[in-house]
């Protein structure tokens, strides 16, 4: 759910911090005090278009949090993840945007910079917005095939379907390049068997390179090391040589070790060491010079089979190291023109047996979601006559995809389709319904699939415009409704809706000092009998209208003290 809003310089508001409770809040006011700011400020922190007016005049630049609180298995957090972005990890989550006068915009994630089509991503998954003039998610195509197999159910047959459809791509996949594999080698017959025949005479071992590189250095560098190490011993055994040497010293001390109260010690095992190790390099140096001998018979033969190595990896376009690989595959395409393909034909066969598997697959789950489409159809529909949408019907319509079309989603295309006039064919819900008729559809349509959806945060931008009475009664209830299974704020002028509101913010705008500003308040019961019945009566608020307005609340009649709330009816 949407936690806080923080909005600076944002057109008419300067500062402003709204904390927002779970369930259906109302957010009413005058006719242009601000209300649609607001839906501006949260759409900039959702990743939406940002403009250059939004910043407040007089402003550097304009600045919006919004602050959500998230189940931890909510899918932002797997988006984010993607990206390297960890969560909180208390399910919190800030989208942050700050705007420039000159119209640039920077955009963060818990703090943390990212692009702006990333936060719209982000944004999607946890708001949708409603209103009467501006396309929403519900009426994109792309989005209707996962709504209606979320609303009947289809979750784990749409899994098979797509890792049987993937199980296919990858058969194929395998089968095209072994039939083009083998149609290439047919071609390349001649030249196959003669490169697999040099190679192979050729015997390549990974690793060999760099054995014979090592291999050549040693013998090039075989008169320069045979000096250095007689230098070395002849270093050693100058003078007394050093193993003489130190085990002088040490004779020297142990003839007085006794009389030195263990002062001695530490030095006579220093030496003793050192003895041993002067011993141990006397070793490793004979050791050495036993194994350099100049031999240009060696060095002409690693030379010969270094420069034949590199040469063939050359020809061939890989490491040296990779020959061996190489001669694998030629083998395996003389092996596979010798069985006239048969490795081919049974890969082909694997790849339409999974063809066949994944069209069985997505053919069961075609007809489900074509019972999936009836259910919610009818369902839609019966949300239309108390929305003052009598007329109107509503179609879930499944149609076979072209085979080019299918994909791991199966072979179908789902649409959703409004007919609002009798006798007029049924169309895309933006281009048949009203600006008016489209808000209310999204609002059945929402009513209907609340607990299918995964959007936490649902806004509602004059759903009830153009309507009152019993049908922005309905309006409220069905928003009510809609409240149990996810957050949902609403702009509203109509008091039947606002009534309805678990809280309710008051949206005004003040000019003082030859400066207009528009703020936000949220209202205790007090302020809310006060602001209903301003919508009811208008400009002159009456007690008959307060009196109303303590009905819709569903306050009792008390004259005296704080008003008491009731408690909804089930």
């Amino acid at each position: 759910m949407l936690g806080t809003l923080a909005i600076r310089d944002v057109v008419l508001i300067e500062a402003l911090d709204l904390e927002f409770r779970p369930g259906f809040t109302a957010l009413t006011g005058e006719t242009g005090a601000g209300k649609s700011i607001l839906l501006d400020a949260l759409g900039l922190a959702l990743g939406l278009r940002a403009e250059a007016r939004l910043v407040r005049a007089g402003s550097r630049q304009a600045s919006v949090a919004a602050e959500f609180r998230l189940a931890p298995d909510h899918p932002a957090f797997a988006l984010l993840a993607e990206h390297g972005i960890e969560g909180a990890g208390d399910g919190a989550l800030i989208l942050r945007r700050v705007l420039g006068a000159d119209g640039r915009s920077r955009a963060f994630v818990n703090d943390q910079p990212v692009g702006v089509a990333l936060l719209r991503q982000v944004g999607e998954t946890l708001v949708e917005i409603h209103g009467q003039f501006e396309s929403q998610r519900l009426i994109d195509a792309a989005s209707h095939r996962a709504l209606l197999d979320a609303f009947a159910g289809l979750g784990p047959d749409a899994a098979r379907v797509a890792a049987a459809w993937h199980a296919w791509r990858e058969a194929e996949a395998k089968a095209r390049a072994a039939a083009e594999n083998l149609e290439k080698a047919r071609r390349e017959e001649d030249y196959l068997r003669h490169a697999a025949e040099e190679l192979s005479r050729l015997g390549p071992k990974p690793g060999e390179e760099a054995d014979l590189a090592s291999a050549r250095a040693l013998q090039q560098n075989a008169g320069k090391l045979g000096d250095a190490l007689r230098g070395a011993a002849a270093d050693l055994d100058a003078g007394k040589g050093v193993e003489g040497a130190l085990a002088s010293a040490q004779r020297q001390l142990e003839r007085v070790a006794g009389q030195a109260g263990g002062r001695l010690d530490a030095a006579l095992a220093a030496l003793a060491r050192a003895a041993a190790e002067a011993a141990e390099a006397r070793a490793q140096l004979e050791r050495a010079g036993a194994g350099i001998e100049i031999d240009p018979r060696e060095l002409e033969a690693a030379e010969e089979r270094l420069f034949a190595l590199r040469a063939a990896a050359r020809k061939h376009g890989v490491e040296a190291d990779r020959l061996s690989d190489v001669l694998q595959k030629l083998q395996a395409d003389l092996a596979a023109i010798e069985d006239g393909g048969e490795a081919a034909k049974k890969l082909a066969r694997e790849a339409e047996a999974a063809r066949r598997t994944f069209v069985a697959r997505a053919g069961e789950l075609s007809q489900k979601r074509r019972a999936g489409a009836e259910a919610l159809s009818r369902a839609v529909t019966a949300e239309m006559a108390p929305l003052k949408l009598g007329k109107a019907g509503f179609r879930a319509r499944v149609e076979a995809a072209a085979e080019t079309d299918w994909g791991p989603a199966g072979c179908d295309k789902v649409l959703f389709e409004a007919e609002t006039n009798p006798g007029q064919p049924p169309g895309p819900l933006n281009k048949i319904a009203s600006g008016g008729e489209l808000a209310r559809f999204m609002l059945a349509l929402k009513a209907v699939l609340a607990g299918a959806d995964p959007v936490p945060v649902l806004v509602f931008d004059e759903v009830d415009a153009g309507v009152g009475g019993a049908v922005a009664a309905a309006v409220g209830e069905r928003l009510a409704g809609l409240a149990r299974a996810a957050q949902v704020l609403v702009v509203t002028h109509s008091p039947q809706v606002a009534a309805r509101g678990d809280a309710h913010v008051r949206v005004a705008k003040r000019t003082a000092k030859g400066t207009t500003t528009t703020s936000a308040e949220s209202l205790d019961d007090t302020a809310r009998i006060e602001e209903i019945a301003r919508m009811l009566a208008g400009a002159r608020v009456t007690d008959e209208a307060r009196a109303a307005a303590r009905s819709l609340l569903g306050f009792d009649g008390e004259r005296s003290g704080k008003p008491r709330k009731l408690k909804a009816a089930p």
